[in-house]
């Protein structure tokens, strides 16, 4: 399943690409927006794999949103202009749509887009047990990475702008926003169960409601209504009853 952004200033064109996507199973609407600025946001915090754009916004360009999330999700372009098509090629994008955008066209351009898409993960480099992983993590004070063992996370905590990571008795803050976390630590062994907290799941000794309690921590974590079915399926995997 691929999860789609949209993004479009017009409802019109929004109202378009919608019944489009929902007539085409593979694809999976996340958010619809006529804001770039809370699109934005959306990617700051869920999965996105593909991102329908239109370039002409007052808030800001199409060309400026890609710009900024430069390789984190592929992109599609759509605009009533084709004097654009030139800068969107440069930016690497799958496609370039012109409005009015017909059925057959788009479902042309998002079967390249899942080519693409499942083409990148048939080559990603197999996980790393944990005890040989790690990452360099750049703190809140300039010029000073910290090297955190990945068998060392207990949780993630989303805080805006950060994250905090709680490794080993510690708590280092990082300029990096969950869904980047969530992409780089391996599903095997994490898993995110609330919109603010990532867990190493191995450290999990109890689940009471929607509280998890692990093994490092102080606090309960509490677990998301989102996240309850991936979470309990993973469980029932382990449950002996």
């Amino acid at each position: 399943m691929i999860n789609c952004l949209l993004v479009d200033d017009e409802q019109h064109a929004i109202d378009v690409l919608m019944h489009y996507i929902g007539q085409t199973p593979y694809l999976h609407l996340v958010k619809a927006t006529t804001s770039p600025i809370e699109g934005l946001q959306v990617m700051n915090t869920e999965k996105i794999d593909l991102v329908f754009l239109d370039i002409q916004m007052p808030e800001m360009s199409g060309m400026d949103f890609a710009r900024t999330i430069m390789g984190k999700s592929k992109i599609i372009f759509t605009t009533a202009y084709n004097e654009f098509a030139a800068d969107g090629y440069d930016l690497e994008v799958v496609d370039y749509l012109l409005k009015p955008v017909s059925l057959p066209r788009f479902l042309k351009a998002v079967q390249r887009a899942l080519n693409l898409i499942t083409s990148s993960v048939a080559v990603s480099p197999k996980e790393e047990h944990l005890d040989d992983d790690y990452i360099f993590i750049k703190t809140e004070f300039k010029g000073k990475m910290v090297k955190i063992n990945l068998k060392d996370i207990d949780y993630v905590e989303g805080m805006k702008n950060y994250v905090a990571i709680y490794h080993t008795g510690q708590k280092t803050m990082a300029l990096l926003n969950m869904k980047d976390m969530e992409e780089r630590l391996p599903k095997k062994y994490f898993m995110r169960v609330h919109r603010s907290f990532i867990v190493s799941v191995s450290n999990i000794t109890a689940v009471e409601g929607n509280l998890i309690r692990l093994k490092n921590a102080k606090e309960s974590i509490m677990l998301g209504e989102t996240y309850k079915p991936g979470f309990y399926e993973i469980m029932k995997a382990k449950l002996m009853e």
